[in-house]
This record gives C-alpha cells, structure tokens and sequence, in this order.
C-alpha cells in the first residue's frame, strides 16, 4: 500500500525494524526533552503528515519495551487516524510508573499500523441469532 506522506522532522520517515514487523516505529520531533511525571500524559509531535487511502486506518499503539521497562503507554491505545485527517500526527503519552521520564527527541516512543476496515451497514433485527456464548463476556468462557 503506498501513502503520501509530508516529513517536516528531523528524523527519517518510519520503518518497520524486522521484516516481519506490523507496526512502523514514531520518533519524537521536539526541541527540548519532554519531562513526564507519574500520572502525567503530554502529547508528542512526531512531525509526520500522511495521506491514507480511503477505506484504511492508522492505529498509534504502545511499544513493549517502553511499557514493560518504563512504564509509559499511549492513553487511548489505540489511538485511530482516520483516512481523511491531514494533521500532524502525534501521540498521547501517560507515565504510569513511580518514576519521572524524559522523553527525548528522535526516540522512539509509539508504533504504528496501517490496517484496512470496512464501513458497516446496519441491518435492523428484532432479535439476535442464538449462540452457545450468548452474553456471556468479560471472563465468561474460562479461566484456563
């Protein structure tokens, strides 16, 4: 899939680190390290503006080491850019650890995945079709 894509950072453009990567690494494009107490969210710019085709998404998702070593997560993981946004991209960090964290310029501090969707038509119905699960959620079909 090719997007367009506009730089205006002082990084290179993402890339997926293996060859079987899903998610493109974002770096943080910022003039002086972003301090980020416990509990304390900032957003990050990135300096990247896409183009997606229509008919596709962005998802910002968590990198795993930043999560497991420090703590830090996106908020509203994950976050979505839709086809038709055209802003910069950036990205809602939350320290969730006990320890301040600095956020340093060109680290990388989200991934990104391109994934396509479908637009849904609603077919109204009186009554769903009849499942083993049913209702049942949140834990219902086990703990093993």
């Amino acid at each position: 899939m090719k997007i367009e894509v506009t730089n205006h950072s002082k990084h290179d453009l993402p890339q997926y680190e293996t060859e079987l990567s899903a998610g493109l690494d974002l770096r943080a494009n910022i003039d002086e390290p972003i301090i980020l107490h416990p509990m304390e969210r900032t957003l990050v710019p990135t300096g990247l503006y896409i183009a997606l085709p229509a008919g596709s998404e962005a998802q910002i998702r968590p990198r795993s080491g930043l999560a497991v070593k420090k703590g830090i997560t996106v908020l509203n993981s994950p976050g979505t850019i839709d086809a038709d946004y055209r802003g910069e991209i950036k990205v809602i960090l939350i320290n969730l650890s006990k320890e301040i964290f600095e956020v340093h310029d060109g680290e990388r501090i989200a991934q990104m995945v391109v994934a396509k969707h479908e637009r849904v038509e609603w077919a109204r119905e009186e009554q769903l079709s009849i499942t083993e699960r049913g209702s049942g959620g949140f834990g219902s079909t086990g703990k093993e």
